[in-house]
């Protein structure tokens, strides 16, 4: 995220309810291109490792550009909520299932106001809206934000989906990292990468990679994900230097 004490993100509040969104700045040149991208009106692929801040920044960029419009410009979260796509076997109304998943969405949100209400509030006011892919057909989003969240528990029928129900005087941010999907069928996880190819020839889309030298969340989640890749990096070299009876 940008800096400050509690989650690396430097933070300025102002007075009433419209003004108290924080300010926030750049935290590496990742996010520094996102910022610049924002300003430019495009519309954003943001991947790459987890703890970078992506969907932070996302939020805080569409929430200021909703503030902008008085709140008449929504912001929308879309996400596959569960990877077997059975969300209407779960128990309980459409909100009670999506709650699980809604949790750190309020949290961000309420932490870019500096109120543990936040959330709630601008929910209620309907200027933020948390979808589904389950029950995204049929509707078009106009006038709105949207934040395609954990792309990668979404199969390319499900991002085919969602892309094309945008509407007039909105935009799309893709945030995800494509190695961590919970697909277990090549299929599926090969569709994002056929979607992203899509997207990277588009004049409306620009692409932002994220690696370890981006994370901000923590010293140990940054130490963490650079071993892993080293790691990764190691085995991929044994299995290519290693060939039957060599």
């Amino acid at each position: 995220m940008a800096q400050n004490k509690q989650s690396s993100t430097k933070i300025e509040k102002s007075t009433s309810w419209r003004k108290r969104l924080i300010d926030i700045f750049p935290f590496s040149q990742a996010q520094e291109d996102f910022f610049q991208y924002y300003k430019k009106g495009y519309n954003l692929i943001l991947s790459g490792a987890a703890g970078c801040g992506k969907t932070f920044i996302a939020l805080h960029h569409a929430l200021n550009e909703a503030k902008k419009y008085q709140y008449r410009k929504k912001v929308i979260i879309v996400r596959s909520v569960v990877p077997t796509r059975d969300m209407g076997f779960l128990p309980g109304t459409q909100k009670e299932k999506e709650a699980a998943y809604t949790t750190p969405y309020e949290n961000i949100v309420n932490e870019l106001y500096g109120d543990s209400n936040a959330w709630e509030t601008l929910v209620d006011r309907g200027t933020i809206q948390f979808m589904t892919t389950s029950y995204i057909r049929g509707i078009t989003l106009n006038n709105s934000i949207v934040i395609v969240d954990e792309m990668q528990n979404c199969n390319f029928h499900e991002l085919d989906s969602v892309i094309t129900r945008i509407g007039e005087e909105s935009r799309i941010i893709f945030a995800g990292d494509y190695y961590q999907s919970d697909f277990t069928r090549a299929h599926d996880r090969q569709g994002i990468n056929k979607f992203l190819t899509i997207l990277e020839k588009m004049n409306y889309f620009r692409h932002i990679r994220f690696g370890w030298e981006d994370i901000c969340r923590s010293g140990i989640v940054r130490d963490y994900i650079m071993t892993k890749e080293l790691e990764e990096k190691q085995e991929s070299n044994t299995y290519e230097e290693w060939s039957p009876g060599g």
